[in-house]
């Protein structure tokens, strides 16, 4: 009998697992390799596997295409060898693959869905308690969110002083008994009495982060994994080059052939000063050379943006310069990047000390809008003050603001454009006007769909004129009551009555 396991079949886009006894006698995260390669009449993959603990190696691969595969593993990691075949079925009503760039600046499955991005950010949602984890999947799950930022390592910050469920590494780590909010900065991971093995990876960290990707995938939501980032009093931040990239190897051989993975290289990369940018674009490469699926690449930042014009990054992953714009720039970082721009962080709906955690939802929901329009992407966070110091933003649980359910409301109104995607466009000074995007991305818009939003702005009527022969459908959107209502059937020169009141919106399509 075989010991090495793994099934017959598999669903296309699917994860596909070979699970192989070997050596343990060593380090097996740096003294043995095994690798996998894998056959198809349409493509031929090759991967890198890993260790998970228990004298078990595993090699873990994505498939897609409906075809007969054959595969392979070998490696250092045992004397054996292992090949096999399985088949890969089609995939199931909510699995269209992973999400691509698609017509330049917007986002498609890989099956050619639209995808319109409504994303949250919940830093170390997954590291919580069992209680809290799974409040936080129902949140999500009667949410609109379909793409959740979250980290591998725990997070030190305000709000974030606790130690977290599980370490990535085999170690101990300081006393944070020492370490209030003001002085974390000063140890940043340098406080006496961390020690870690940094080159022993705690695999059940790991596991249990593929379990909350596996938890979030199946409720059709991506996972925007934030390798590194600078709130760190354990050391994680500070190892050298080569643990950094064993880390590197081993998430992307872990996590990788799961679909709705995300790469973020870094949340804020520009608070890591130990970091360089030859660091991060050595970072990149790994991901380049390792992930064969090709999964969305970014980096985010704080104050400094990253070159998003770099071929290695498949979008904007960005966080708002300016104290009252945000989304108005993204007319135009959509030109000067040409991909699509996703603005991870434009402020938080709540009421902490801090300015990028205490607007209204008001506010958030007009910058969605604002986004929206111009081509975009925008981010939600929540940042309410609580007895338990539990805000979402952080810690997931429950939401209590009031932008959730109208960014639903805006996801229907998205999930409704033909084609795939929204463009700006000049139709007046004191409007932001959004027609579908050209199929190339780069030309004519296609006419025949507007959407013109108001914002703040409360005109009580508003004159139009697109030609003299074409119906044109109307209608009145309140994008904060969520309403629409149908304002009529117009040829020629048309007037269209508002209500004189902010978050106001016209969609008009011609018949």
């Amino acid at each position: 009998m075989s010991p090495f396991v793994y099934a017959k079949q598999v669903e296309r886009w699917d994860v596909f697992e070979i699970s192989c006894p070997g050596y343990s006698d060593k380090n097996p995260f740096t003294d043995y390799e095994i690798h996998g390669l894998f056959r198809s009449k349409s493509q031929t993959v090759s991967v890198d596997g890993f260790y998970d603990g228990d004298g078990l190696y595993k090699v873990r691969f994505m498939p897609s295409f409906e075809e007969e595969y054959t595969f392979e593993v070998a490696g250092s990691f045992s004397d054996e060898r292992c090949s096999g075949s399985f088949t890969v079925t089609p995939a199931s009503e909510n699995n269209h693959g992973p999400v691509r760039v698609a017509n330049t600046y917007h986002f498609a499955y890989e099956d050619g869905t639209p995808y319109y991005s409504i994303g949250t950010t919940c830093y170390v949602w997954e590291l919580q308690s069992e209680e809290l984890q799974e409040k936080t999947l129902q949140t999500l799950k009667n949410s609109a969110f379909n793409k959740i930022r979250f980290c591998i390592f725990p997070k030190h910050y305000d709000y974030n002083l606790k130690e977290p469920r599980s370490y990535p590494y085999i170690g101990i780590p300081c006393d944070s008994s020492v370490l209030t909010k003001e002085n974390f900065l000063e140890f940043n991971g340098a406080a006496e009495g961390n020690h870690w093995n940094f080159e022993a990876f705690n695999v059940e960290h790991f596991q249990h982060i593929e379990n909350s990707i596996k938890a979030l995938r199946n409720l059709s939501i991506e996972a925007d994994l934030i390798v590194m980032h600078p709130y760190d009093r354990w050391g994680f931040s500070l190892m050298n080059a080569e643990c950094d990239d064993l880390y590197w190897k081993y998430i992307i051989a872990r996590f990788s052939a799961y679909r709705n993975v995300w790469w973020s290289l870094a949340n804020e990369y520009d608070l890591m000063p130990q970091k360089t940018i030859a660091d991060w674009e050595r970072y990149a490469k790994i991901i380049c050379d390792h992930d064969p699926y090709g999964h969305l690449r970014s980096i985010h930042n704080c104050k400094s943006f990253y070159d998003y014009s770099r071929p290695w990054i498949t979008h904007c992953s960005i966080q708002r310069q300016d104290l009252y714009k945000s989304a108005e720039f993204v007319t135009e970082w959509r030109e000067r990047y040409r991909k699509p721009v996703v603005l991870d962080e434009i402020a938080y709906e709540g009421n902490i000390q801090h300015g990028w955690g205490n607007i209204s939802g008001k506010e958030l929901v007009r910058r969605f809008w604002e986004a929206s329009c111009r081509g975009g992407y925008a981010g939600h966070g929540e940042t309410f003050l609580n007895p338990d110091n539990i805000l979402w933003w952080s810690h997931g649980g429950a939401l209590h603001g009031e932008s959730p359910e109208r960014l639903n409301f805006l996801y229907k109104i998205l999930s409704e454009t033909p084609g795939i995607g929204l463009m700006p466009v000049q139709e007046s000074w004191d409007t932001v006007t959004a027609v579908v995007e050209s199929m190339a991305g780069m030309g004519s818009p296609v006419k025949g769909y507007y959407l013109h939003y108001f914002g703040f702005m409360r005109p009580s009527f508003r004159d139009f004129h697109y030609d003299d022969n074409c119906q044109f459908e109307v209608e009145v959107i309140d994008t904060w009551e969520m309403t629409i209502s149908k304002a009529g059937i117009f040829t020629g020169k048309f007037t269209v009555q508002l209500p004189g009141k902010e978050y106001m919106a016209i969609r008009i399509r011609k018949r």
